[in-house]
């Protein structure tokens, strides 16, 4: 499928500096984000559903679907710095893939899953990442537009740990057993995509802090201390076995633990 973000993308175009010899870099990063940060729309929207079927508050799938609005604008803000660029807003794109329903636990700690999944790990690694980002680039329109993309990342990440922090608790030994188990998973697809989104070879003059572009060895850098500095002892203070969880990421689980354990990724 084709995603168009042309036409709103165009009417939102920062100005830029005039890097030339960094121009193709940078495209392929905000046309990069522009997707990622698009499609995760479609993750919030489906844990609004999930949280709507579990007679939650009407509040909580309320702030999903804003989240999911806000990444959507995401997208369009990183189209608009590709199209700053010269080139277009437009990428093609794989269809959105389903929440993991995690099957064989109930519907709220398939829920609670999915949340430590996507606001908890993956949304806390992009504040600290695009945190970085904002600090090393120079005052500018380009940096106004990353902090409010960085600030509705806040948002998102907040939002997950105000949900664990006020579930957790209330579960029980066996729950929190699973949960601690489940983020072997987790963690083996956190590291895994931001890896691969985090290229060791990318090593950007200092000039292109102005737009964007980091290093990738300072960025992995950044992401393994996030994990151990500020994730996992947060997830520890909920009795969470999260280190051991860390630890064992790379274990080779079972077939059926694989699809139990199924994390749905995201960006932005």
């Amino acid at each position: 499928m084709i995603l168009d973000l042309r036409a709103s993308a165009r009417a939102q175009r920062p100005l830029i500096p005039d890097l030339p010899h960094l121009a193709d870099a940078a495209i392929q990063t905000w046309r990069g984000r522009m997707v990622n940060e698009y499609q995760s729309s479609f993750v919030f929207s489906a844990l609004a559903l999930q949280a709507e079927a579990l007679g939650l508050a009407p509040s909580v799938a309320d702030e999903l679907r804003e989240f999911a609005q806000e990444e959507r604008q995401h997208g369009v803000l990183c189209g608009a710095v590709v199209e700053a660029l010269g080139h277009e807003a437009r990428a093609l794109v794989a269809p959105p893939r389903p929440m993991p329903e995690h099957a064989g636990v109930s519907a709220l700690e398939a829920w609670l899953r999915n949340i430590l999944s996507v606001s908890c790990l993956s949304e806390t690694v992009a504040v600290a990442l695009i945190g970085a980002e904002r600090v090393e680039m120079p005052d500018s329109p380009l940096r106004e537009l990353l902090t409010r993309i960085w600030s509705d990342e806040v948002g998102h990440a907040r939002f997950g740990w105000r949900v664990v922090n006020e579930m957790v608790p209330a579960l029980g030994a066996l729950e929190r057993r699973r949960l601690s188990l489940y983020l072997r998973a987790a963690f083996r697809h956190l590291e895994q995509h931001e890896l691969a989104h985090l290229p060791i070879a990318s090593r950007p003059p200092a000039e292109g802090a102005a737009l964007g572009l980091c290093s990738g060895e300072d960025a992995r850098t950044l992401f393994y201390e996030t994990v151990e500095q500020a994730i996992l002892p947060a997830l520890e203070a909920l009795q969470l076995q999260s280190r051991a969880a860390w630890n064992a990421r790379h274990d080779h689980p079972s077939i059926g633990a694989a699809r139990r354990g199924a994390v749905l990724k995201i960006e932005g």
